[in-house]
């Protein structure tokens, strides 16, 4: 019992100590901790955009990046300014950075852009320098001049000779016909020497019908005798792609002996996609190329642009003609073909200027020596290197053309607008879809060893 006593009386001391211990502590809390919350409140320190880290309690500039120091947020949840959340987005990039990442920047200005429309198409002959050589009467080929296809032929030069009985008929009525003619010319009677002028022009006429030329007919009333064959002449001169008929064929009126074609001019079907076509105009200056001659560009115009479009391959084809000397260029043959679209002079950067996010299409714009802003713009047409800007972006101002992507990872380790941003850990964005708030806790980051700059003002 007395043992009981001893024990119990110095922990009832001690729970009695430590309740008036916590008692005082707590008094001393509440009202010591409004005191503090107005001195924390009635000061106001200033922090770097580019570099959270550095904190000061009067305003001055970074000791990295030399920008203006701004009011740094609490981390009670308050509401960036609308200095800081400007600057949010922008990226600082030290000049050892930019050696290392190849940095470099151009000025977006206005120059005359051209478009490219590349397509390819097939050689095809000249339909309207094509022509088929037929029998204009029945009768046998006696003789054939040219026997075998890919031959030349001219107009001047016979291709076969032909042997025809009603031909024969006729030429003896157009001899007598103006063996008549004389002898009726000096009738004192009109009627009669009229008559006999009426007989020759209709056998002449006859004889021009079954493809007698006038110098023929002028010939055969010279000799005074009907000619037994007669030569078969080409309406133009050209290669012979058809062969029809042999030496001693019987053929019929209609018939078609011969196929020709003039191939000094020939036509490239080029087919253009329906999403490029509304570019082309006829009489735009096309340059062929063939595999056959590298190095050789051939050069047309556009000459036609059919008003239908193919289901299964969703181009529209476009007709270039275009002189062949020498004939290198042979129909069916596959080629290139390069359309130059002017499209006037606009504002234009290089196309590695612009970043493409998916949703959007972003440049980065340097505002002052090693700071970059990033800037949406809507791109228009497209070249090899250069990309037409409509909106976004104005002439004079310098976009990153190399080194962007290190740019924009800066942008995301800070939690810029470089790219979308809402889904990162500690991004917050407001309850309208506006712009991501600033992180609850900057990260903190290491300043760079060595160098002579003042680093006794930055907490930590």
């Amino acid at each position: 019992m007395a043992l009981n006593k001893r024990v119990a009386i110095p922990i009832a001391i001690i729970v009695l100590a430590a309740a008036a211990g916590g008692g005082w502590y707590l008094w001393q809390g509440k009202h010591k901790a409004p005191a503090q919350q107005k001195v924390a409140e009635g000061k106001v320190l200033y922090t770097c955009a580019m570099h959270p880290f550095i904190i000061k309690d009067k305003p001055g500039t970074c000791p990295i990046c030399g920008m203006a120091l701004i009011k740094k947020v609490d981390a009670a949840g308050g509401q960036p300014s609308a200095e800081q959340q400007a600057m949010l987005g922008h990226v600082s990039v030290s000049p050892t950075q930019q050696i290392m990442a190849n940095v470099a920047t151009v000025t977006a200005g206005e120059s005359a852009l051209s478009k490219e429309v590349n397509a390819v198409g097939i050689v095809q002959f000249d339909q309207s320098r094509q022509s088929k050589v037929t029998a204009w009467i029945a009768g046998r080929i006696d003789k054939l001049n040219v026997n075998a296809v890919g031959a030349m032929v001219s107009k001047n030069q016979p291709v076969a000779e032909i042997y025809s009985p009603d031909l024969l008929a006729t030429q003896q009525e157009y001899l007598l016909a103006v063996k008549s003619r004389d002898q009726l010319k000096n009738s004192p009677i009109t009627a009669i020497s009229q008559n006999g002028d009426g007989l020759v022009q209709s056998a002449r006429q006859r004889l021009q019908l079954f493809g007698v030329k006038d110098s023929q007919i002028a010939e055969l009333e010279r000799a005074g005798k009907p000619t037994i064959r007669l030569p078969i002449y080409t309406p133009l001169s050209g290669v012979v792609i058809e062969k029809m008929v042999q030496q001693g064929q019987y053929v019929n009126t209609g018939d078609v002996l011969f196929n020709i074609a003039d191939l000094s001019t020939v036509w490239v079907e080029v087919e253009v996609y329906e999403n490029e076509f509304p570019n082309i105009h006829i009489g735009q200056r096309v340059e062929i190329r063939s595999q056959s001659f590298p190095g050789k560009p051939f050069v047309g115009r556009v000459a036609f642009i059919y008003p239908f479009l193919d289901p299964k391959t969703r181009t529209v084809k476009v007709r270039v003609e275009m002189p062949n000397p020498g004939m290198r260029l042979k129909p069916d043959m596959f080629v290139n073909a390069v359309i130059k679209v002017p499209l006037g002079k606009s504002l234009v950067v290089p196309m590695s200027a612009v970043i493409d996010t998916g949703k959007r299409k972003v440049v980065w714009v340097e505002t002052s020596p090693g700071m970059f802003e990033p800037r949406d713009v809507q791109v228009g047409q497209q070249t090899d290197d250069q990309v037409q800007i409509l909106s976004g972006l104005k002439a004079g101002e310098k976009v990153a053309v190399s080194g962007g992507y290190l740019i924009d990872s800066e942008s995301q380790l800070k939690g810029g607008s470089g790219q979308d941003h809402s889904n990162m850990p500690g991004m917050k964005t407001d309850q309208k879809g506006g712009a991501p708030a600033a992180p609850a806790t900057p990260p903190a980051r290491k300043a760079p060893a060595g160098g002579s700059m003042n680093m006794d003002d930055m907490k930590m």
